[in-house]
C-alpha cells in the first residue's frame, strides 16, 4: 500500500492527479499539500513512498521541497511537475537527485508510468552502495588535475540514478568513464550494455536498441531482445550518440520518459528499469542550433555533463600512462628518460586510442630499452 504526496498549489491539477493516482489503486494512500512549506511541515508527520512535486508554489518551491525531502526522506523518490517555461529548473533538479519530472499538462499515460517506475524503486530493498572492481582493461589512469576532478564526480554521480552525458574527443575515454560509473554504482553486479550508434545504419538502430518480433521484417527470423531489455536492471551506454537519426532520437525520449519499450513488429509496451549514460565527440548545442539533435532529448540525457579532456590536455599523466601500457605489453622492457620526454613533445591527435597503439608499435619494433630514436623512428609510422 502506496503513501503518494502531491504537493502543488493548483487545486485542480491536485483533483486531477489524486483521482488519476486512485483510480489506477484504489488502496493507495493520498496526502495533499496545498505549498511548499505545507509539504516540508508534512515530511515530520508521515513516512511516505512517493512525491509528486510541482517546482512553482508560494512559500518554498519545488527545489527547496526536495532539498528537504533529501534530508529528511533520503530513501523516497521525488517527482517533479513542471510547467512550460520551468524546464531549466526541472533539470536542475533531476542533477540535485529528483527521479524525474513531468511536463504541464501532464500526460497521464507518462504520469503513470513514472509513478509506477518511482514506487518500485521505493519497494526494492535497500543496498550500500558496492564498488565492483573494474576489469584491469578498463581501468582509469591518470593523476592530473583535470582526471582529479573527472574521479571526484564519477564518485559523487554513480550511487545515483541521474543520467550522465560524456562529451570529448575520440580516444579520449568517455567508455572508460561510463564502465567506471557503472561499476561504482548499486547496479554494477547487473548487464553494462554498450550500443556503437556511430556503427548501426539508421534502418536498424530502432531494432538494436528495441528488439523485434519474429517477422518484422525480412531478416527477423526469429524474436530477439534489444539492448533495452538486455541491460533491464543495469546500464545501458549509448556511445556517440550524436550520429543517432532524429527519428530514433525521439523513440529513445519516449523510452526514456515512460520507462518502456515496443519491440519492432509488436504492440506489447515492456517496461524497462535502466540506467542510460551516453557520449558524443560532437558540439551537441552546435548540433541542436542545427537541428540534428533534439533538445528535449538532451535535456533528458545531461542531468550531469562531464567534459573527457584530451590527451595534449593532461600530457603530465602520458609517463603512467605509458607505464600502464608497457606494464600490460612487457613488463621487462623500459624506456629511457630522453623517450619519455619525447612521447611527451608528440601532438597526440588520437589521444589515449593512439598513445596505446604507438606502445604497441614500440614493444615490437623498439629495442630492449626504448629510446628516444625509437621514439623518432616508430611513432610516424
Amino acid at each position: 500500500m502506496a503513501h503518494i504526496l502531491i504537493v502543488e498549489d493548483e487545486v485542480n491539477i491536485r483533483r486531477v492527479l489524486r483521482k488519476v493516482l486512485e483510480e489506477e489503486d484504489a488502496t493507495r494512500i493520498i496526502s495533499e499539500a496545498a505549498d511548499g512549506l505545507e509539504a516540508i511541515t508534512a515530511f515530520d508527520k508521515g513516512d511516505y513512498d512517493l512525491i509528486l512535486c510541482d517546482i512553482k508554489m508560494p512559500k518554498k518551491d519545488g527545489i527547496e521541497v526536495l532539498t528537504a525531502a533529501q534530508e529528511q526522506l533520503p530513501n523516497t523518490p521525488v517527482v517533479m511537475i513542471s510547467g512550460h517555461g520551468d524546464l531549466a529548473t526541472a533539470v536542475q533538479a533531476m542533477r540535485l537527485g529528483a527521479y524525474d519530472y513531468i511536463a504541464k499538462p501532464p500526460d497521464l499515460n507518462h504520469l503513470l508510468q513514472t509513478v509506477r517506475s518511482a514506487l518500485a524503486l521505493k519497494e526494492k530493498p535497500t543496498k550500500a552502495t558496492r564498488k565492483k572492481p573494474i576489469p584491469k582493461q578498463y581501468t582509469m589512469v591518470g593523476e592530473s588535475s583535470a582526471m582529479k576532478q573527472i574521479y571526484q564526480i564519477i564518485e559523487k554521480v554513480a550511487p545515483t540514478m541521474a543520467r550522465v552525458f560524456i562529451q570529448g574527443p575520440n580516444g579520449s575515454g568517455k567508455e572508460l568513464v561510463a564502465r567506471a560509473i557503472h561499476h561504482q554504482s548499486t547496479r554494477a553486479n547487473n548487464p553494462f550494455v554498450e550500443v556503437n550508434c556511430a556503427a548501426i545504419p539508421s534502418e536498424l538502430i530502432e531494432s538494436e536498441l528495441f528488439g523485434h518480433m519474429k517477422g518484422a521484417f525480412t531478416s527477423a527470423h526469429k524474436d530477439r531482445k534489444g539492448t533495452f531489455e538486455q541491460a533491464n536492471g543495469g546500464t545501458l551506454f549509448l556511445d556517440e550518440i550524436g550520429d543517432m537519426s532524429l527519428a530514433a532520437q525521439a523513440k529513445v525520449l519516449r523510452a526514456l520518459e515512460e520507462h518502456k519499450i515496443h519491440r519492432v513488429g509488436s504492440d506489447k509496451s515492456i517496461h524497462v528499469d535502466v540506467r542510460v549514460l551516453a557520449a558524443t565527440n560532437k558540439d551537441v548545442k552546435a548540433e541542436i542550433k542545427a537541428g540534428r539533435f533534439r533538445e528535449d532529448l538532451y535535456h533528458r540525457l545531461s542531468v550531469i555533463e562531464l567534459q573527457v579532456p584530451s590527451l595534449n590536455e593532461r600530457a603530465e599523466d602520458i609517463p603512467l600512462l605509458v607505464t600502464h601500457f608497457l606494464g600490460q605489453l612487457s613488463p621487462t622492457k623500459e624506456l629511457t628518460p630522453s623517450a619519455m620526454e619525447a612521447l611527451q613533445k608528440l601532438n597526440w591527435t588520437g589521444n589515449i586510442r593512439q598513445l596505446r597503439n604507438v606502445m604497441e608499435r614500440l614493444h615490437i619494433l623498439g629495442g630492449d630499452t626504448i629510446s628516444d630514436e625509437d621514439v623518432t623512428n616508430f611513432t610516424q609510422l
